[in-house]
């Protein structure tokens, strides 16, 4: 109760920046909570159609991969849809190539929206903190100013110190959110090879199995 009771003096005496530093810290938070619930569900599903769809790929059998794909929403199903789509018409492993890569230049802006505004959030939080002490340090000099010469240290100490508050939560909003903001783009980065693994094997059986079906003279 008493970690409770100071953490909410703390809060109050920090003056009317810290109520945005709030909103600011809630609104990075729900972000990042968002973000690291979509990403760790494609990452599972990626993973999870993957490991459906490759024995298929390695046999040649393109049409029953192409079937399993089409009615799965996994962003690797979407991307191997592209390109044994691509493959039905066209058998050049270039063609193939250039669907999948631009079904992937679709899917890397889907895994990383809203992730930017995490960072951006954290520098506001962390302006709006010195904003905060600087109005803060500007009011209490403008006191004690107008203050009795015997009191004006214990004022301007004590001033100075409510001042403060607001960079200190400034500083505690930030570093979380960019902890978080590294966090997001480490696991978004991760996806984003495990789809261009994927793209990579998938081109390889592809290869593979047309070689096989040339003529032999």
């Amino acid at each position: 109760m008493e970690i409770i009771s100071s953490m909410v003096d703390f809060f109050i005496k920090g003056g009317a920046f810290m109520y945005p530093i709030l909103i600011v810290l809630i609104v990075g938070l729900s972000i990042a909570v968002e973000r690291w619930y979509q990403l760790t569900r494609a990452r599972l599903k990626n993973r999870k159609m993957w490991i459906r769809v490759k024995p298929l790929l390695d046999q040649g059998e393109f049409d029953q991969a192409r079937e399993m794909v089409d009615g799965n929403n996994s962003t690797i199903a979407e991307m191997l849809s592209m390109g044994l789509a691509r493959h039905s018409l066209a058998r050049r492993r270039e063609d193939i190539e250039i669907a999948m890569e631009e079904c992937m230049m679709e899917i890397i802006p889907q895994l990383e929206r809203r992730t930017p505004y995490i960072a951006l959030l954290s520098n506001i939080a962390t302006l709006l903190g010195l904003l905060g002490t600087i109005m803060g340090l500007i009011a209490a000099f403008t006191a004690v100013a107008n203050a009795n010469p015997a009191e004006k240290a214990d004022l301007l100490s004590a001033s100075i110190s409510v001042a403060m508050n607001t960079t200190a939560f400034g500083l505690m909003a930030a570093i979380p959110m960019l902890l978080l903001h590294a966090k997001l783009t480490s696991a978004t980065g991760e996806i984003v090879d495990s789809l261009e693994m994927a793209s990579v094997k998938a081109l390889n059986a592809i290869s593979i199995s047309s070689k096989r079906q040339l003529p032999t003279s």
